[in-house]
């Protein structure tokens, strides 16, 4: 139960004090985000990790003027591949021969497999798909900050061209896709803070086919 009690106890913080997160426990963040399951072991995102000031900063006027942007920690960007290439699938097939120790002709045909259809799809296709893994990655960083007792706040609340900008992102065939300033809430002023979570009910949510 520990962990839903954890769960129980996050919400998206709309205030922080500035405090900073030990850098054992962002670590242990990030290792999660790198641990999420994704698409054929691609995992087609990194995470840029901002600490520096004056580049939160930057980024606060385009993400709606939040200001979890500059008192946060850490600020984690999400950033997905801007598109599947040969060069990328086949660095991270090469990666897992090099780490196993060995090939095999299931994987090496399914490498072929992907090559023949993500590099032809449209970029902005392949971009989604990306997306939506760096979200699986994202979640797992959101819980384990909860389980170290970090807050966090999910954002898709900004303008994601202008923090490529920002961050020099499109330059190494990026895009911003989710925000998630980690550090510690600000009670006092905060109005989300002392709320009750609101979730449908288990009945509303989920259906049983037997």
């Amino acid at each position: 139960m520990e962990l839903l009690d954890k769960l129980k106890w996050r919400y998206a913080t709309k205030a922080m004090n500035g405090k900073t997160v030990p850098q054992e426990k962002v670590d242990i963040i990030l290792e999660a985000a790198r641990l999420a399951p994704t698409s054929s072991g691609l995992q087609p995102f990194e995470i840029m990790v901002v600490t520096n000031q004056e580049l939160k900063e930057k980024i606060k006027p385009v993400a709606w003027n939040q200001s979890v942007v500059t008192d946060c920690s850490h600020l984690l960007v999400f950033a997905a591949w801007d598109n599947y290439t040969e060069d990328r699938i086949n660095k991270m097939f090469d990666l897992t021969n090099e780490i196993r120790g060995f090939k095999n002709e299931g994987w090496e045909n399914y490498r072929q497999q992907l090559l023949g259809m993500y590099p032809q799809r449209n970029p902005e296709v392949n971009y989604q798909h990306a997306a939506r893994q760096a979200y699986i990655a994202f979640a797992e960083a959101l819980t384990a900050a909860a389980f170290e007792g970090v807050d966090s706040t999910p954002m898709e609340g900004f303008d994601p061209d202008a923090v490529d900008e920002i961050l020099g992102l499109r330059a190494k065939g990026l895009r911003s896709c989710v925000l998630l300033p980690i550090g510690y809430r600000k009670t006092d002023e905060d109005w989300l803070a002392n709320l009750v979570k609101v979730r449908k009910s288990t009945e509303d949510l989920v259906t049983v086919m037997d």
